[in-house]
């Protein structure tokens, strides 16, 4: 049985029997943007399961007590994952330009359970790399890029900003829960149960949301001609091809894997720091993070939205380079625990402010056509920035004892960030 309606402006065709496929689309009564909401909590969901990666240094503890795994070995299936995260960006950026984002996230799902399924039969060091690395990344790759790109396109540009900055919180937001569930789960059930529970876990929740994940009508333009952002011209929807000519895509590129990478060589030492002062309290201040993270994301793409992207990321670098001077001597001597948990939250409330800014300037940019991809691409710096910027904070801090060079380094990449952000070029100039 088919069904024509003509509603605010838009015409909604739908079969009966499609009501399994796609949840909502038989509600042709409800508003446009309320299926937008509809989308963006979905994805907000779907990041909430994924992730999962933020939590590993919960099971290295158990994987080298219970596996007898040393050195490296302890982080190559986390690093792996890292970098196979970003570049499946790519790919999975492509497929849901084309496919639409419902199937690319159900991929997703089924790769992320898949891996976790297949990791909670062994202990075999390969087995895990290729499971947890490989397949849990290239999982949460596929489900990711979906998420923000079907939300923004319901939304005006007026509200780019906030709603990235609320669907990407998800990720942010993860260890919060996953955190002490997995500590739960670990001491109850063992390293390997506790895989095929998580596994078991985020297959319903990342397919079943999944389901929700639609791109509205083509000829739905999401209040655009009332609300414009002081702007009248167009937005270019420009392909990938193009976008690798220019010269603003590179200077996004280094500015994010500047933003994200000295985050993350600080962020994934703050449980270590925080052992020294607040000992078995130390969750504590990862929590808080993890927090700070999520929130960073919704007001700096918030902000963004009133006062700009340029201006507003200028303001996160350099309030994060401020942070990494003061987290100095805050981090090597005695300190108050209260004062390690404001700077743990503030670090992660900038560093998760990329998350929302730089799919926002990628989207302002280069238009929503083939905004999968193109984020897709940028996206890399953030593996690449992450994967780099950490090894080169862990043998500073081997050659050190201390955590100060890498602070040091890390303020400087941003203040050196600050300056090049002034390159950015407003999304209505006709310069490359």
């Amino acid at each position: 049985m088919c069904i024509h309606r003509k509603e605010e402006g838009l015409f909604y065709r739908f079969h009966l029997s499609s009501f399994f496929i796609h949840p909502f689309s038989v509600t042709s009564h409800t508003s446009p943007r309320n299926l937008g909401w509809r989308v963006a909590l979905a994805g907000l969901g779907i990041n909430l399961a994924l992730g999962v990666l933020y939590t590993w240094s919960m099971f290295k503890g158990a994987i080298e007590k219970d596996f007898g795994w040393k050195g490296d070995q302890l982080n190559d299936p986390y690093a792996l994952c890292c970098l196979i995260f970003a570049f499946a960006m790519i790919l999975a950026g492509r497929l849901q330009d084309k496919i639409g984002p419902r199937i690319t996230a159900t991929i997703g799902g089924v790769l992320v359970a898949a891996g976790m399924l297949l990791i909670s039969t062994t202990n075999n060091y390969t087995l895990w790399v290729i499971g947890f690395g490989v397949m849990v990344g290239t999982g949460i790759g596929f489900g990711y890029a979906c998420a923000t790109p079907a939300a923004l396109k319901w939304f005006p540009k007026a509200k780019t900003g906030m709603v990235a900055g609320i669907v990407v919180a998800g990720f942010g937001l993860a260890p919060v829960y996953l955190a002490p569930l997995s500590e739960t789960l670990l001491k109850d059930f063992g390293i390997l149960k506790s895989m095929l529970i998580l596994g078991t876990l985020f297959a319903v929740i990342v397919i079943s949301l999944s389901q929700f994940l639609k791109n509205p009508p083509a000829v739905y333009v999401a209040e655009t001609s009332a609300i414009t952002n002081n702007t009248s011209t167009p937005m270019a929807d420009l392909s990938p091809g193009q976008i690798l000519s220019k010269g603003s895509f590179w200077l996004l590129w280094l500015l994010y894997f500047v933003g994200a990478g000295a985050g993350l060589m600080v962020i994934g030492s703050i449980s270590g720091m925080a052992k020294k002062s607040m000992g078995a309290s130390a969750f504590i201040a990862v929590a808080v993070l993890a927090i700070g993270n999520a929130l960073g994301r919704v007001i700096a793409g918030s902000l963004s939205d009133k006062i700009g992207r340029r201006a507003t990321l200028l303001l996160v670098f350099l309030f994060q380079a401020l942070l990494m001077l003061i987290a100095i001597p805050v981090t090597g001597g005695a300190t108050t625990p209260g004062v390690l948990v404001l700077i743990a939250a503030l670090i992660g409330a900038n560093y998760g402010a990329n998350l929302s800014l730089f799919p926002s300037i990628t989207k302002d940019l280069w238009g929503l056509k083939n905004f999968g991809m193109n984020y897709g691409l940028v996206f890399t710096a953030w593996g690449m920035g992450g994967f780099v910027l950490s090894r080169v904070s862990q043998m500073l801090k081997a050659s050190s004892g201390n955590f100060t060079s890498s602070f040091i380094v890390a303020g400087t990449l941003l203040i050196m960030g600050a300056g090049l952000t002034f390159l950015i070029k407003s999304p209505d100039s006709n310069t490359p």
